[in-house]
């Protein structure tokens, strides 16, 4: 028996958060009554059907794709253009991916049909660290730098702190590789940040989101995470909620 808010997000419906609004609004049922009742647990025998629809419950499933440029973190996009569920033309489950990778953006992308996986991942008092290496124009000082580590005043809000590494600069063409980490999940927000220092971004790559890095895989390609990964990240991110 399990809670019906998790068997809903454990089915690729919505979040675990969504699941209890759309039962809180009537839109759920089991075995045929509406349920309202956001500790009601239910068992594999139990019909529920969310919206009128019957639940699938699919076997919940986790990749990683190393997203290429030029692709849409969605699952359909309305101008016709490629999306990161196109790598997995074979697969059965209707996964979605985890976040947000800008169409111009490279490097590891989760994804899921596993509503509260991917909720506590993206919730932000988890902390879950995302490592980007960005090439910018310019060649920031000290100073960029520590503003970037002490938080840059956005439009949406002042950022969380980042570390920060110079890799190189190169004086002819004007330019730096910076690593920069991060935490937060906000649209385009490391491009923001380094618009904010006045060193606009060239090229960026999300090298590693935790300890999942793209080792093995070039652009394009993706493989299945471990159990073993997937229960890593969830102790991750709850380590990270108790501090």
């Amino acid at each position: 028996m399990e809670r019906l808010q998790k068997v809903i997000a454990q089915a690729g419906v919505s979040s675990r958060r969504k699941a209890e609004e759309l039962i809180a609004q009537g839109r759920v049922t089991v075995n045929g009554k509406v349920i309202k009742e956001l500790g009601t647990k239910v068992s594999s025998n139990d019909k529920v059907e969310v919206n009128g629809i019957p639940l699938e419950r699919e076997q919940p499933v986790y990749y990683l794709l190393y997203k290429p440029t030029g692709v849409i973190s969605s699952v359909s996009d309305d101008k016709g253009r490629k999306v990161v569920t196109d790598f997995f033309p074979l697969l059965k489950e209707r996964i979605y991916p985890i976040g947000r990778l800008d169409y111009d953006t490279s490097g590891v992308l989760l994804l899921t049909n596993d509503g509260d996986f991917a909720n506590t991942l993206m919730h932000p008092k988890h902390e879950v660290d995302k490592v980007y290496i960005a090439k910018v124009k310019g060649m920031p000082t000290r100073e960029q730098l520590r503003l970037l580590a002490t938080g840059v005043k956005l439009e949406d809000g002042i950022t969380a702190p980042a570390k920060t590494k110079l890799i190189s600069s190169d004086k002819k063409k004007n330019t730096s590789i910076i690593q920069i980490i991060i935490h937060e999940g906000r649209n385009r927000q490391v491009r923001r940040m380094f618009d904010a220092i006045g060193c606009p971004v060239i090229k960026l790559k999300r090298e590693q989101y935790g300890f999942i890095t793209l080792h093995g895989l070039t652009p394009g390609e993706s493989r299945e995470l471990s159990p073993h990964e997937v229960k890593q990240l969830r102790a991750q991110s709850q380590a990270k909620t108790r501090k």
